[in-house]
């Protein structure tokens, strides 16, 4: 169900209608909760509305303000540009992530603090709309994904951006496209093995280092000790003489 104006509500999903301005809005950190009802309001807007991107902001912010997430639509625009970017250094350690502690999310340059239930519920729209995709948003996807990698923008809609050029796109720029994506991703990869192996030998260094400090107090130690004993001996021979 397609609507031009974010100010009709969805009535099947109970979406709010717009509310007054003038309003005090919460700062500091998102709880998990304020969190999820984002997803579920960015996940509504961008399936069912079809607007200009800053009214459809200005719906989320309404959307959540009902469901008790007193944040702004600026709030909401930079706390999703977040997620997304958490969500993309996740996919490659969704496996794991949840086993480590601080220290290793930090040493892999992971989100410190991402709960499992906000990835699955980020992860459920992400797959979403890769299913619904045609290979026209994906090829457009993959030549203005740029040099900072691949990766699935889920409130993206063609018909925002009214591309006839991309509609229209041949079938060997669709291929050129999809390879240019792929080598994006292996790029991708690459850049992330590269700090995985950096973050490794810097931890060995450290140990080494670690380790060669121990052996210097331990010799300093045994050379203290050592003085220590020659001194005693020559107290116990001059004590003997006398």
């Amino acid at each position: 169900m397609s609507m031009s104006n974010p100010q009709t509500s969805l009535h099947h999903h109970h979406l709010p209608p717009l509310i007054s301005r003038n309003r005090e809005y919460h700062k500091g950190n998102w709880t998990i909760q304020e969190t999820l009802i984002l997803i579920t309001a960015k996940k509504l807007s961008t399936e069912h509305l079809r607007t200009t991107a800053n009214l459809r902001w200005n719906w989320v912010e309404n959307y959540c303000w009902a469901h008790g997430c007193r944040r702004s639509q600026n709030q909401c625009n930079d706390k999703w540009d977040n997620l997304l970017r958490d969500y993309k250094k996740l996919s490659t350690h969704q496996q794991s992530y949840w086993q480590m502690d601080k220290h290793q999310r930090k040493l892999h340059n992971l989100p410190s603090n991402m709960s499992q239930e906000v990835f699955q519920a980020l992860n459920e729209v992400v797959q979403r709309r890769q299913r619904n995709a045609s290979p026209q948003q994906l090829t457009f996807l993959a030549i203005s994904s740029g040099t900072g990698g691949w990766f699935w923008d889920p409130c993206f809609s063609l018909s925002e951006k009214s591309d006839s050029r991309v509609k229209n796109i041949s079938s060997s720029i669709i291929l050129s496209a999809s390879k240019l994506a792929q080598t994006l991703k292996r790029c991708d990869e690459m850049k992330e093995k590269r700090h995985q192996l950096f973050m490794e030998i810097e931890q060995h260094r450290l140990q080494i280092e670690e380790t060669r400090n121990e052996v210097e107090r331990q010799e300093i130690a045994n050379f203290v000790k050592a003085i220590n004993n020659l001194s005693d001996s020559i107290h116990s021979i001059i004590s003997d003489y006398n």
